[in-house]
């Protein structure tokens, strides 16, 4: 059924009807029809002064009718989740073609979804992706047990790959198993805030063979083994997992009970623990000596050493390696990793400013990783001798970024520029850089495409400018604004926009300024910050106009 005529009659009389089109490439172009108006007289008089409206007849057919199912179906796979779901109650096909086409879907699991299941998984037979979300505040009245198993009963289990659940804290390992039993083919499966412990996943293991992505975060159902080192021990016996590619442990206070369920899995090419609680140490031993296939590597927050970074040395096909705030880690690890990692492309160091990782440590990456392509470096200090060879050893080195390097001066962006042919991209943040060095731009670093400066009070827009006349017009140069009296909060909030955006962050920071108390002092020093806000104001944008 299509759109009636007494739908399309409440349009306004002032308006011309809308027509519509036929989009099946079958069909010919739709002729205009002849509508005839009807002219009604105000006031009952029959005079040619008279005001009037013309109403015109509505269409004698929906033209929607001629759109085939698919190309309605791709009509609605452009359109928000909000707007397709009120486009399907415009009519009984328009509902059928959204009810067999709609993959993903997001419910509000509450109680009484149990009871809804059947009939909403009728419905939507061809989902393949589902969310099940709890609000913070739903407390009782979370999906608990009996409610999962009735919706696994109507789930769509030949179909549905990915399943993600959020704060379901009436859901315990029994629920989860349901769950899993009713999706054999299931590919990806995300946890978070629910109060399930590792158990479950030993029957998820079990009933979804084809699993290839688990994430698990904000458990808690855990043990208490958070520092153990005994908490590896095979207490809980994981099915062996061939088909995981990739695991994501996150915000876990005792992640180390998963430890035997990573190392169950052979043919694991992505590891990621971040904010875990423990001493990952010997879990790292464990995990690369079963599954020495790993090809990126993320350790953020974690209790780790030299020691864990030498276990990555059996990880010979080691391509991406995250360091964040590792305190432990030292020049030591770096080193045992560079050497025996030669396939190393990218590499991210967040030094946490211990001054630990420093010129020693990359002067081994330089030497045994010669397809490195990306570098981050944050509260890390090198110096020319780490940084020219970076640029003599690694060819390919297209994206570095320095962020608040104490030791990145003019002489370390001039060795980049004689030596770094391949960059293309460079980020620079609170580093000690001036002029003197970013003219070595010039001339230097053929390839380069971006360069986003941040925090560098040394380097003026009259340089930045030069640089953009003379690299041309496809460079493209960032320089944020900062003032010296508020750049704490610059650093984590820095200018991004341009043109009167700006000017206006900057008559904002002018209104916020400490003023001095001392009455002498006052004048002066408000004259002073004046000054300096505007001749910033000018250097960049010239004299604004008044409004």
């Amino acid at each position: 059924m299509g759109l009636t005529p007494s739908y399309l009659s409440k349009s306004s009389t002032n308006s011309p009807p809308r027509r519509s089109r036929s989009l099946s490439p079958m069909a010919p172009p739709p002729q205009p029809r002849a509508t005839v108006p009807v002219q009604v007289a105000a006031g009952g008089s029959g005079s040619s002064s008279s005001s009037s409206s013309c109403l015109f007849a509505p269409p004698a057919r929906d033209y929607t009718q001629d759109l085939p199912d698919e190309i309605l179906a791709l009509v609605f796979a452009s359109l928000s989740p909000a707007d397709r779901s009120a486009c399907s109650l415009a009519c009984a096909r328009w509902k059928e073609v959204d009810a067999a086409t709609r993959h993903r879907l997001s419910l509000d699991a509450r109680a009484g979804l149990g009871h809804a299941a059947p009939a909403l998984f009728a419905r939507f037979a061809a989902v393949t992706k589902l969310a099940l979300r709890s609000a913070r505040g739903s407390g009782a009245d979370s999906l608990a047990d009996d409610a999962a198993a009735a919706v696994a009963a109507a789930l769509p289990s030949d179909r549905l790959a990915r399943l993600k659940l959020r704060g379901l804290r009436q859901l315990s390992d029994t629920g989860l198993s349901s769950l899993a039993a009713a999706a054999p083919a299931l590919r990806k499966l995300s946890v978070a805030s629910c109060t399930f412990g590792p158990k479950a996943f030993v029957a998820v293991l079990q009933a979804c063979p084809l699993l290839e992505d688990l994430s698990v975060k904000r458990l808690r159902g855990l043990p208490d083994t958070a520092g153990a080192a005994s908490a590896i021990t095979e207490e809980i016996e994981f099915p062996q997992a061939l088909s995981l590619r990739s695991v994501c442990l996150k915000d876990l206070y005792s992640a180390l009970c998963f430890v035997p369920l990573v190392a169950s899995s052979p043919n694991l090419r992505t590891l990621k623990i971040l904010r875990c609680s423990g001493a990952w140490d010997l879990p790292l031993e464990v995990i690369t000596a079963r599954a020495s296939g790993l090809v990126e590597l993320h350790l953020e927050k974690l209790q780790v050493g030299d020691r864990g970074l030498a276990a990555l040395s059996a990880c010979r096909n080691l391509e991406v390696l995250f360091l964040v705030k590792t305190p432990e880690c030292t020049d030591s690890g770096i080193i045992s990793v560079a050497e025996k990692c030669y396939k190393l492309r990218k590499l991210h160091i967040d030094g946490w400013r211990t001054n630990r990782i420093g010129d020693f440590g990359l002067m081994a990456v330089a030497r045994g990783c010669p397809d490195l392509q990306e570098l981050v470096l944050i509260g890390v200090n090198p110096t020319v001798l780490s940084l020219r060879m970076l640029g003599e050893h690694c060819r390919a080195l297209e994206r570095l970024a320095l962020c608040g390097c104490e030791t990145v001066g003019d002489a370390e962006i001039i060795c980049l520029a004689e030596r770094c042919a391949a960059l293309k991209k460079l980020c620079i943040k609170g580093c000690p850089v001036s002029d003197r060095g970013m003219e070595a731009l010039n001339g230097g670093c053929p390839s380069l495409v971006k360069v986003k400066l941040k925090r560098c009070r040394g380097v003026s827009y009259e340089c930045v400018e030069s640089l953009k006349v003379t690299r041309g017009g496809s460079f493209s140069i960032t320089l944020d604004i900062v003032l010296e009296h508020d750049a704490g909060s610059a650093s984590e909030n820095g200018v991004q926009e341009t043109g009167q955006a700006q000017i206006t962050e900057l008559t904002d920071q002018m209104a916020g300024m400490d003023l001095p108390t001392n009455a002498a002092g006052a004048q002066s020093s408000t004259h002073s910050r004046m000054r300096s806000v505007w001749s910033a104001v000018r250097r960049r944008f010239g004299n604004p106009q008044p409004q």
